[in-house]
């Protein structure tokens, strides 16, 4: 069983003092128990995170939204596929969007195309097929974002551990484990192919324009809190791990919130 205790709400506490408490508990809930393993690695199921999230807020509910075009459980545009789901509990509702992605953390689409990548035994990048989603890839993609609104009411945040463990140096610490056929575990609880990262050549021109990023740069600055911050990271995890410039704004973003709010 999970091992947390239900704080005790006082009577006169606000509606913002009452989430606190409980996201409070539910951040520190003890999901050691609850947790699978598979290959030597663990994992937290949607299941498990559902029944100890049900456990504190027992009249919580989920949706998973439906696109008013098809009334199917998945968005689809050029730049990909993307479920949206939200879980309901005290009068909050967070949502969260996710991209369907492929075992190499592609975007999916409904057909079948091609992405390049760099290869390390040729060094030169090469074409890599992405196949089209299938039902499966959506439903995952589905069960990984209820989970992430659950964490954004708190239960197994610390799973996302990527900003959690930012250094002082601004390096992140991902504290994340490979094993023997080079599967790494995902903060979401499935596995992921560990994929090459490229290797830029000298006149070879970078593969994104420089102001790419723009958007999410202004929103990391824009920021007022440290948890509207851990937000942005968790909607955007992907692309600022895969960019050190974005990782350093973040962590200096984390620590001028810190010594404006200490």
């Amino acid at each position: 069983m999970c091992k947390f205790t239900k704080p005790q709400i006082p009577a006169d506490a606000t509606a913002d003092e009452r989430r606190s408490l409980m996201f409070d508990a539910m951040y520190n809930a003890d999901l050691s128990e609850e947790t699978e393993k598979k290959s030597n690695l663990t994992y937290l199921s949607w299941s498990q995170a559902w029944k100890v999230f049900k456990q504190f807020y027992p009249s919580a509910t989920y949706k998973i939204h439906t696109s008013p075009t098809t009334g199917l459980p998945v968005f689809e545009s050029e730049m990909g596929l993307m479920v949206h789901t939200s879980v309901e509990a005290d009068g909050i509702t967070y949502e969260d969007w996710l991209c369907v992605m492929d075992y190499s953390n592609r975007a999916m689409k409904s057909f079948p195309y091609t992405v390049q990548v760099y290869d390390k035994q040729s060094k030169q990048y090469v074409e890599k097929r992405v196949e089209a989603a299938t039902t499966f890839d959506i439903g995952s993609a589905i069960q990984r974002s209820t989970v992430k609104c659950m964490a954004r009411h708190g239960l197994g945040l610390y799973i996302y551990n990527g900003f959690d463990h930012i250094s002082e140096d601004g390096e992140p610490q991902m504290q994340q484990t490979v094993n023997k056929n080079g599967y790494q575990q995902k903060s979401n609880g499935s596995y992921q192919r560990q994929q090459a990262q490229p290797k830029q050549q000298n006149n070879r021109p970078a593969q994104v324009a420089p102001d790419a990023y723009a958007a999410l740069k202004a929103a990391i600055n824009a920021t007022t809190d440290i948890a509207s911050l851990i937000s942005l990271y968790l909607d955007n995890t992907q692309t600022i791990e895969s960019n050190p410039e974005l990782k350093n704004l973040l962590t200096s973003r984390k620590k001028a919130l810190q010594t404006l709010n200490s």
